[in-house]
């Protein structure tokens, strides 16, 4: 695929953002304040893009083995979405699935979605600020699977969308066998989102994510039987979901929850509040609006402790310090 991809598409789009993309993984929409950018800023700028070209720089400067490796994967193309789908084209190929077919394939479908331009800026976002092992954009676009097969799901999401339904199934299939991920192409998934580690994470065909919302490895958005239709869950806005949760049904997990680790949950969970065990029962509700930022796991300890604390039935029975034991020993 030639330099000249990035602009060609509909309208003769430029590669580098028609604008600087609102900027919410740490904060709120158009908050930019978590993000480095050049101080002469101009309308056709990417700060995304060229952080990810400095870092290459860098690496390769530390790492001469790596430096046709780098330059292949980011600093021979012109714009990230070269580059991703260069990236993403090289790992899920196969025999029958050429990585030159899929990177054309690939470069048309971003190339011509501004939605996707942004969500894969976002979710990189997303992936730096929220993932302590994740120490620059470019670690994100090369290695981490979680950004890949969110990546690739939703590739073949927009082809699903255009009525590309087998092309996208095929790519789903590949994604399952590469990334260990499973996401049906037909799911909806919003933006600014982080799939950490990602191995044996599966979301139905109905299954909705909002946006900012974080999870961890081994979740599980599914149904419940062999009924057909709406049958999956809706995760709400900066819902944090912790590791092997599964979540079954055509329930609603609030804005700004928190699903315990190895919790089952099959009622609706309201907003801001924390759901633990199996069946998974309220047990508190969160001061912050999105736990999923913060992704601070442990935030029923505090809420147990200041129960606690403010309790006068503690020092009679102690039945909340027992909760409080049974959660955390």
């Amino acid at each position: 695929m030639g330099s000249s991809m990035c602009s060609s598409g509909s309208g003769n789009l430029n590669c580098r953002s028609e604008r600087i993309f609102p900027f919410y993984a740490m904060g709120t929409k158009n908050d930019a304040s978590s993000l480095v950018v050049p101080s002469s800023l101009d309308s056709s700028a990417d700060p995304i893009w060229d952080a990810i070209r400095t870092e290459a720089k860098l690496e390769a400067e530390k790492e001469p083995i790596l430096n046709s490796f780098l330059y292949a994967s980011i600093l021979s193309h012109n714009c990230l979405e070269q580059a991703l789908g260069f990236v993403l084209a090289n790992r899920l190929q196969n025999p029958t699935l050429l990585a030159a077919q899929l990177m054309d394939i690939f470069g048309n479908v971003m190339m011509n979605d501004k939605g996707i331009q942004q969500s894969i800026r976002l979710d990189l976002q997303a992936f730096k600020e929220r993932d302590p092992a994740c120490a620059s954009y470019s670690w994100a676009l090369l290695y981490l699977k979680g950004y890949h097969s969110l990546q690739s799901y939703r590739l073949s999401h927009a082809l699903w969308n255009q009525g590309r339904k087998v092309l996208a199934l095929a790519l789903q299939s590949r994604i399952s066998e590469v990334f260990a991920v499973d996401i049906h192409p037909a799911a909806k998934i919003g933006e600014g989102i982080l799939l950490d580690h990602a191995s044996g994470l599966v979301i139905g065909e109905t299954a909705m994510v909002g946006n900012k919302v974080s999870l961890m490895q081994g979740v599980t958005l599914g149904g419940t039987g062999k009924q057909v239709g709406d049958r999956h869950p809706k995760i709400g806005q900066g819902a944090l979901i912790g590791a092997g949760a599964t979540i079954l049904g055509n329930i609603v997990v609030g804005e700004g929850a928190m699903i315990a680790a190895g919790s089952l949950v099959l009622k609706n969970v309201p907003p801001h509040s924390m759901a633990v065990g199996n069946p998974a029962k309220i047990v508190g509700y969160l001061e912050e609006e999105d736990p999923s930022l913060t992704m601070k796991h442990d935030v029923t300890k505090d809420y147990f402790e200041k129960l606690a604390i403010n309790s006068s039935q503690v020092k009679s029975n102690g039945e909340l310090l027992c909760i409080s034991y049974l959660i955390y020993d």
